[in-house]
């Protein structure tokens, strides 16, 4: 259901009951959009977020038959930890995105050794290059500090993170709330996407959320949704 505003920034408000159906709502219109794209250009982009919120979307996803062969997956954001690390990004993707028919599709991640995330972020932003921009799919989440993807309120290079006109596509993050060094896609790569989507769960979150569209300082999700050139689709679930 959409609900109305009253001023920028756009977004459609879709509320569902329990978490499990909004996972599987979720799933079906990202699936939707690869598909699309796959039959429009011949390949599918799809950028995702970590966190424990994603976990049943990712499974709801995987299990959709689409021609997984033609996607390929990247991250939004990650710490600047191994695969092997609870905290990874990547190792949530493969664990519960990356199976059933999903399984078929090629994962890009960010993280590789490196001697400083600066150079990291480097190198990334070399090889992500070759990935078939723009992003056909996005699919963010949202701090309770309203951060999104690694756009965190004290990062030390914010405004460079949050810039509309930059060439980059991965940016280094130092924030102190952020625990680990971040590697996370800039706002323009973002905003570039046919379809945006955030996916937000709990009370808090949505308190949270509304807050941030209130008056007053603008949190990082409110900056993306105002650069957003068309509408964002907020998913939400008590």
């Amino acid at each position: 259901m959409a609900r109305e505003q009253l001023s920028e920034p756009a977004y459609s408000w879709n509320g569902f009951a329990v978490r499990q159906d909004l996972a599987a709502a979720l799933a079906g219109n990202v699936a939707a959009r690869l598909t699309k794209a796959i039959d429009e250009r011949g390949v599918g982009l799809l950028a995702v977020s970590g966190g424990t919120t994603p976990a049943k979307f990712f499974a709801a996803l995987s299990a959709i038959p689409i021609a997984w062969n033609k996607v390929t997956v990247t991250l939004v954001d990650e710490r600047f930890v191994p695969a092997s690390s609870p905290r990874s990004n990547a190792g949530l993707v493969a664990a519960n995105l990356l199976q059933n028919a999903a399984a078929a599709a090629h994962f890009v991640p960010m993280y590789h050794e490196a001697a400083s995330i600066e150079t990291a972020a480097a190198s990334d932003d070399t090889a992500l290059k070759a990935l078939p921009w723009p992003l056909d799919v996005v699919v963010l989440g949202m701090g309770s500090d309203g951060h999104t993807a690694s756009f965190f309120p004290d990062a030390d290079n914010l405004p460079a993170l949050l810039d509309p006109a930059s060439q980059r596509i991965v940016l280094p993050v130092h924030a102190p709330s952020g625990g680990e060094p971040r590697l996370t896609l800039s706002m323009a790569r973002i905003i570039a996407a046919g379809f945006i989507a955030l996916h937000i769960e709990g009370e808090d979150k949505r308190t949270a959320f509304e807050d941030a569209m209130g008056p007053g300082a603008k949190k990082p999700i409110r900056k993306v949704l105002e650069a957003a050139p068309r509408p964002v689709e907020v998913f939400w679930a008590p």
